[in-house]
């Protein structure tokens, strides 16, 4: 059996014309349930979203005057309906792979920061750029990495990646001035997947 002849996988064949055994795929197939089609959902951004990549548009984030825009590309709001549930999905899922860098609450201090892992240290979410940034900036970053921290796309799925997106944007609320306690009703509007505040003030961690 072991001694047979037989094609293995990535190594060299003289059976086929090209030599390998692998053979490729036909051109043009998607396996079923892989088409991603809706660039909004499956990559958080815009239909005109322009060729440029995360290093330049850093560098236009640090110019002048481009804090509020520094992420033109990505979608400003999450392309799923969100409901109470999902918001709760999020900060258990945002708890077990976000907090052990950023902190709980988001101030880039979590333990990992504070045993040493600190040059540079996290980002802190509720940094002026952060807060003006679209919330498709912060599913990018989950799906691709940005600077030290790297992808999460294979531990992450998609729908629990725009899940933590909502909840790190309710943390920026909830530390903001004056900032109610951020909720979601039930059936959120599927288009935008916005959060709503109750009025009352809520500052669970200082600055």
């Amino acid at each position: 059996m072991q001694d047979q002849p037989k094609t293995i996988a990535y190594r060299q064949s003289s059976f086929y014309k090209d030599g390998t055994g692998s053979r490729p795929l036909v051109d043009g197939t998607v396996p079923r349930g892989y088409l991603r089609d809706d660039p909004a959902f499956f990559f958080g951004k815009k239909l005109n979203a322009s060729d440029l990549n995360k290093e330049q548009q850093y560098q236009r984030s640090q110019q002048p005057g481009n804090s509020a825009n520094a992420f033109p590309d990505d979608v400003e709001t999450i392309p799923m309906p969100l409901t109470m549930d999902d918001m709760k999905r999020g900060q258990d899922r945002f708890n077990i792979y976000c907090s052990v860098c950023h902190g709980m609450t988001g101030y880039g201090d979590g333990i990992v920061a504070r045993r040493g892992f600190n040059k540079p240290s996290p980002a802190s979410y509720h940094q002026e750029r952060l807060q003006n940034a679209p919330v498709g900036h912060f599913f990018d970053v989950m799906t691709n990495g940005w600077g030290a921290m790297p992808s999460y796309a294979s531990q992450v799925s998609v729908e629990d990646r725009w899940r933590i997106a909502a909840y790190i944007r309710a943390l920026q609320l909830s530390q903001m001035k004056g900032g109610g306690n951020p909720t979601v009703t039930e059936g959120a509007n599927s288009e935008t997947g916005k959060t709503q505040e109750n009025a009352g003030k809520d500052a669970r961690a200082p600055k």
